[in-house]
Formats: structure tokens, C-alpha cells, sequence
């Protein structure tokens, strides 16, 4: 695990990939991410950094955090901060620069923090901050917390992000060859990359720009969405926009295109400055495509990082059997020369471990001989958390006819989604009237990465039920995977992909109730899972394969080598890939309240 320590800075004028993104999960200590975008973008460098990608990366401070999860017994979420201090925690870059914005100039700093790879390589991190001496005392507030506040805030925190990342970086002495966008928000970039264009050319202002200078731009970036739900595509108002960033860059921007339905939309931006696109899965590619089809959109499914994810008795084991898997994590697919046996054993430690947690945290004793489900994420309504209540009697038929069932929920929800909050009561209710001798169902407080790793290490099998097809791509049952845990899943995101039937888990079908789709969820407990529990042997073979078949391919190792083949560089350049070092290139509808998440 990377440490927020200050170590020597590698040579920034030879990072040629610059990766944006509004929050990273950096380490367990720093509450600088929200979700699974954050989350993904934190293993992204990780994998970079293990195979010693020529990266650096870019994000906001976040000083106040995003939030800490407290849950009555009735299920009523509240919200306190997670305050931290980069003063205390991390170096500084020892550099600022200043962005025009409100009709004012706001100082930008930054912190450091290194991503440090299994060989040493780093990934350097900078967190933007504006809370400096010299500044307006609301501007110096804008890096304090992670999606907070209303629009206006969040386009301020944006033109931070955009603007003053790629000024920082330039600062710096670092310009890339590609600039990353992971998801909308850091759309600005590209007008930060006119300007600095347009600047050195005579001092043109960014509304002479040509469609050449457009262009120009467009072949240094590269974009990656990861919502197909409308709302969750960041808009503002005209009337913010020219307020915010000023008539030369606002009207250089409705010039672009990227106003959509009278609103300065991120995403467009993006889009039209973007020579690379992608959606997070197969599936999420195919429907992006259709939401702009003025656009090519690829896919990129997303991974996870191997290293951060295992348990640590799955660690060790691979460490003895696969030594190579660290930084080539094609190498788990020799999981198929341990025994079924030690992969049983070694994923009943982690469950244990679970357990131990739970009683921790709860003061209730779960039995590690019985079926345990896991279902956590972020909490919004498209990803159905109570589809599993659909029908208690039936539910409660099962545990017993089982000899028992535990069932372990947790997620957030959004503080301003008060959907999302009423599923988390819902559940709770639903806990209260079923609970019994055969079925135990707990809802644990503060999903975070630590409750993360020990759910998706722990369990025995991982639940998903979104909408279809709302979810992009979904990387819980990913880490659920890699420790031997299938899913039981509907055909949505990356289990279009990672799903075969029996052996790494099993499909929800698609229907058109949700009735329906409940029945198939019990069927497939009741008929396939239960009986295959119950035979050992069996089941540590399912386990085998979750390793093999899914870990070999969703994770960031992967991930990453895809985006360099075709996104990073073009194909007529992919040439050995072991070489990154040396790598140049030459510029030529439900409603969701939270920001969109991988």
C-alpha cells in the first residue's frame, strides 16, 4: 500500500500521461474519493505505477472529506465530516499558479502524494487547494468538500480541477501528451490547454481559437464516461457559466458545442474535445453510443487492483505458488495448479475475519458454516437494494430450508438523495421482521474501502440487482471475484462479461417485473446455490474459477494495458508495451442525485 510520505520526485518533463479525475482513493487514511469512480481511479494508479507507466495524476484536496455514515436503528442516515489536514499528511509541490475566475484571480496550490509501484516507480498525485493566504475567503472554501454545495460550487470546483491542473502541471515543467479525463468533471482541461495554445501564440484570448487550435486539443485527450443515467452527466446554467469562467472562455465554449438543451453540459465539452472515448463496459459502450450518437464511443471494461483487493491469506498464497502475479496478474490463472482445498481454506480465514467485524461492530455472532450474502455499494434507487424483500414468506422458506442464511448489507447514500436514504430504512425494516433463528440480515455502518475489502473478501456470494441497464460497469463483484466469492447478478455492466453460468457465478434473468426478477433471484438461491453450498468440494471449484477466469481479466493491470494500446497511443505507434518508459507521442431514466460513479 502506497504511504503519504515525502520521497524523491521523479522527473516530471517525462510524464506523457496526465490523469484527471474529482476524486481518487488514495490510502484508507485520506477521505479524498466518495465511491467506486474514486475507487477506480486510485487502482488505475496503482496499476500504473506496478507496471511503471510514464503518469502523473491530478485530483482536488477535498479538506473536509465526503462524509462519515451514521445509521439509527431505524436506518436514518445522518452526515458528520471527515476533516484532514495535507499540512500534517503530505508535501507540498512547492509551486502555485493563478486562475481568473467569479471576475477574480484565485491562487491554486498543491499536495503530493506518491503512488509507489511493487518496483518502485511512483505515480506522483496532486491534490489542488485553495484555501491560501490571499485569497477571497469563500474562493479559499472550494477544495473543501467532495461533491458539496450547489452548481455554482461545483463549476467553480471543476474550472479548479480543469484549468488549474493543467496550469499547475505546466508549472511544473510537465506536458503531457495525453490528457485523461475520468468522467466529465475535468472537461475544463481542455479550454486550460487552449489557452496555454493560444497564449504562447502571440497572446491570442482563447476566442480566436480555430477549429485547427480545436483540433489541437482534441488529439492531446482522451475521455472516459461512466454513467448511463442522464442526470448524472454534470450541467449548469449559461448564466453560471459566463459568470464563473468569463465571456472569453464561456463564449469560446457555446462555439464548441458543448451546450446541450440551453445548458453548459461537461460531457459535451468532453466529447467535442476528445479524440478517444470509451464507456467502463461492453454493454455501457453500446448504450453510451446511443446517447451521443454524434460520437464514436468505445469500451474499456474497468478492473480492479489485484494487490489492494486480496486478502491478505490470498496474498501470501499466490505470493508462494504464483510468484509473478503482482505485476502480470494474467499469472492467477494458474490458481488451477493449488488445490480446491487450500482456496476453500484460505477464503474461510478472510470470512472469518469478516465475522470478527461484524461482532466488532455489532455485538452479533454469525456462524461461519452458513451461506452468507453480501450486497454493498453506493446506495441510489436504480441498484435496487430491497429486490431481495420482494417476497419475505419466500425469502424466509429458503433460509430454513437451508438450515440458515446470513445476509450482510452496507452502503451510503448521497446526502442530498433522499431515495437512496429510504432504501437504507427499508432494508432496516426488512431486517427487523425477518430476522430469525434461520435468517440473520445486518446492515453495517460507513462503507468504506477498509468494510470494502473485509465484505468483498468475506462473504460467499456477492449480490447485484440494478435496473438495466443502468449500471456501467460495477466493480464490487470484481474484488468479490479475485477472493473467490461468484456473483449472483443481474446480466447488467460487467456481468454481461464476467458471468458464466455455474462456474463464476450465476444470472438474474431479465424480465419485465420486478416480481419477476425477484422470483429468478430465489430460484437461483434456492435450486442452484443452496444444493451447491452444501457440496464443498463443489463449491471451492466455483471458487477456482472466480479467481481464474475473472481476476485474470477485471482488474487494472488489464485495464490499463487497453487504455495505452487504444486509447493513450494511436495503433499505428503500440509497439512494445514492456517499454513505457520510452513511450512519446506527438500531439497532431431513473433520477440519480449523486455525481456518476464507476
Amino acid at each position: 500500500m502506497s504511504q503519504p510520505v515525502q520521497t524523491a520526485s521523479p522527473d516530471l518533463s517525462q510524464r506523457s500521461i496526465a490523469y484527471f479525475s474529482m476524486e481518487i482513493a488514495l490510502s484508507p487514511a485520506l477521505p479524498t474519493y466518495s465511491g467506486g469512480l474514486g475507487v477506480l481511479a486510485g487502482d488505475t494508479l496503482r496499476s500504473a505505477a506496478d507496471t511503471a507507466a510514464p503518469m502523473v495524476a491530478v485530483s482536488l484536496v477535498h479538506r473536509r472529506g465526503y462524509f462519515r455514515q451514521h445509521l439509527d436503528a431505524a436506518g436514518q442516515q445522518t452526515e458528520t465530516d471527515v476533516p484532514w489536514s495535507p499540512e500534517e499528511t503530505l508535501p507540498g509541490a512547492n509551486q502555485t499558479v493563478i486562475i481568473h475566475m467569479n471576475g477574480r484571480d484565485v491562487i491554486v496550490r498543491a499536495w503530493r502524494f506518491d503512488v509507489v509501484g511493487v518496483t518502485g516507480h511512483i505515480i506522483p498525485v496532486f491534490l489542488l487547494d485553495t484555501d491560501v493566504d490571499g485569497n477571497d475567503s469563500w474562493d479559499r472554501h472550494l477544495t473543501d468538500y467532495l461533491y458539496g454545495g450547489d452548481t455554482f460550487y461545483r463549476l467553480c470546483q471543476e474550472t479548479i480541477l480543469g484549468l488549474g491542473g493543467i496550469h499547475l502541471l505546466h508549472a511544473l515543467g510537465c506536458r503531457p501528451d495525453v490528457h485523461h479525463m475520468n468522467e466529465g468533471h475535468a472537461a475544463l482541461l481542455s479550454i486550460g490547454l487552449l489557452e496555454e495554445r493560444l497564449g504562447n501564440l502571440n497572446g491570442r484570448p482563447v476566442s480566436t481559437a480555430s477549429d485547427a487550435d480545436f483540433d489541437f486539443v482534441r488529439q492531446q485527450s482522451v475521455f472516459t464516461t461512466h454513467t448511463p443515467v442522464p442526470a448524472g452527466h454534470d450541467q449548469f446554467g449559461r448564466d453560471q457559466m459566463y459568470q464563473v469562467l468569463g465571456h472569453d472562455r464561456a463564449s469560446t465554449i457555446e462555439r464548441s458545442g458543448a451546450l446541450h438543451n440551453g445548458l453548459f453540459n461537461m460531457t459535451y465539452l468532453a466529447l467535442r474535445f476528445s479524440r478517444f472515448v470509451n464507456g467502463v463496459a461492453m454493454q455501457h459502450g453500446k448504450v453510451s453510443q446511443h446517447m451521443f450518437p454524434g460520437y464514436a464511443v468505445h469500451s474499456i471494461t474497468n478492473g480492479v487492483h489485484a494487490a489492494t483487493w486480496l486478502s491478505t491469506p490470498f496474498q501470501a498464497l499466490f505470493d508462494h505458488e504464483i510468484p509473478s502475479w503482482r505485476t502480470d496478474n494474467q499469472y492467477l490463472r494458474s490458481v488451477y495448479g493449488i488445490t480446491p482445498q487450500q482456496i476453500q481454506e484460505t477464503h474461510r480465514i478472510g470470512k472469518q475475519a469478516l465475522f470478527d467485524v461484524v461482532q466488532q461492530r455489532t455485538g452479533q455472532q454469525f456462524d461461519p458454516n452458513i451461506l452468507t450474502l453480501g450486497f454493498a455499494r453506493r446506495v441510489a434507487t436504480y441498484k435496487r437494494a430491497t429486490l431481495l424483500f420482494s417476497d419475505p414468506a419466500r425469502l424466509t422458506a429458503i433460509a430454513e430450508k437451508m438450515g440458515g442464511l446470513q445476509i450482510l448489507f452496507a452502503g451510503k447514500a448521497h446526502p442530498a438523495d433522499q431515495g437512496g436514504k429510504a432504501l437504507i430504512r427499508e432494508v432496516f425494516e426488512a431486517a427487523a421482521h425477518l430476522n430469525s433463528s434461520a435468517l440473520k440480515i445486518i446492515y453495517l455502518e460507513n462503507y468504506d474501502w477498509a468494510l470494502g475489502q473485509q465484505l468483498t473478501q468475506g462473504v460467499d456470494v456477492w449480490i447485484n440487482t440494478p435496473q438495466r441497464p443502468y449500471e456501467a460497469s460495477g466493480t464490487s463483484g470484481m474484488k468479490a471475484a479475485l477472493n473467490g466469492v461468484p456473483s449472483l447478478s443481474t446480466l447488467d455492466g460487467w456481468w454481461i462479461e464476467g458471468c458464466a453460468e455455474n462456474v463464476t457465478g450465476w444470472a438474474i434473468d431479465d424480465h419485465e417485473t420486478i416480481a419477476e426478477e425477484a422470483a429468478s433471484l430465489y430460484s437461483k438461491l434456492e435450486s442452484a446455490i443452496a444444493p451447491l453450498y452444501k457440496d464443498q468440494t463443489a463449491w471451492a471449484r466455483v471458487q477456482q474459477h472466480c479467481i481464474a477466469m475473472n481476476g485474470t481479466f477485471f482488474n487494472t493491470h488489464r485495464m490499463l494495458a487497453q487504455y495505452i494500446g487504444n486509447a493513450y497511443l494511436p495503433p499505428a505507434e503500440v509497439g512494445d508495451l514492456s517499454q513505457l518508459e520510452e513511450f512519446t507521442q506527438q500531439p497532431t431514466n431513473p433520477t440519480v442525485s449523486e455525481p456518476a460513479m464507476a
